[in-house]
């Protein structure tokens, strides 16, 4: 059973750090494509940033780019590092792992970012 878990979301105040982990279990962790993914209220679900399954190539949204740093480790988990935070930021944050056609999400946590 594929299992993506999200944890580190909470209520920071503007300007602050926060990191975001994806525990994956049930796949080959080190053949899928991790991505972290946001949604904010009223909106739909939007792409953050994507790192490959080597952990060499890595891409980001135009509005977090600078600011995040998605990474990877051997131990089938993947991080958000955010800095700077905007209460634009402010969103449930998924992850996802990609395999072709296979895609798997995670149930989401909570960041709010207090201005």
């Amino acid at each position: 059973q594929v299992q993506l878990v999200e944890s580190g979301g909470r209520l920071v105040q503007a300007g602050e750090s926060l990191r975001l982990s994806c525990a994956a279990s049930g796949l080959p962790f080190s053949r899928y494509v991790m991505s972290w993914f946001r949604q904010a209220p009223g909106k739909e679900r939007e792409f953050v940033a994507s790192i490959s399954w080597t952990g060499a190539g890595t891409t980001y949204a135009d509005s977090v780019k600078g600011r995040f740093t998605i990474s990877r480790d051997n131990a089938n988990t993947v991080y958000l590092q955010m800095n700077s935070l905007k209460p634009e930021d402010t969103a449930v944050y998924y992850c996802r792992g990609s395999f072709g056609p296979l895609s798997y999400w995670g149930q989401g946590t909570q960041v709010t970012v207090s201005s």
